[in-house]
């Protein structure tokens, strides 16, 4: 049962990642310093966006308009930090007792 919670705090904490390469991405090709027309940053741009725009959609339609700030992703590392907390703290003791 150990082995399951940490295959999920594993892939929580590689989402977390993933979401951190993200916003830094869309920040470095908002203010043009990656080249938008190579091939190789457009794919990882694509798979960045796909990888995180499902989870991260819901979140910005609550939050209020704040007009060219987006802190839909600090909401969602808030959320993953709570989750993980959650799960180590108070599930993982309950279920290894």
């Amino acid at each position: 049962m150990l082995a399951l919670f940490q295959t999920i705090d594993l892939a929580l904490n590689l989402y977390t990642w993933i979401l951190i390469a993200s916003a830094i991405f869309s920040w470095l090709y908002a203010f043009n310093v990656i080249n938008s027309s190579n091939q190789f940053v457009n794919s990882v741009g694509m798979f960045l966006y796909n990888v995180t725009e499902p989870v991260l959609r819901p979140i910005r339609r609550v939050l209020p308009n704040l007009g060219g700030i987006d802190i839909s992703p600090i909401i969602l590392l808030l959320i993953i930090f709570f989750i993980r907390s959650f799960m180590w703290n108070t599930i993982v003791p309950m279920v290894l007792r």
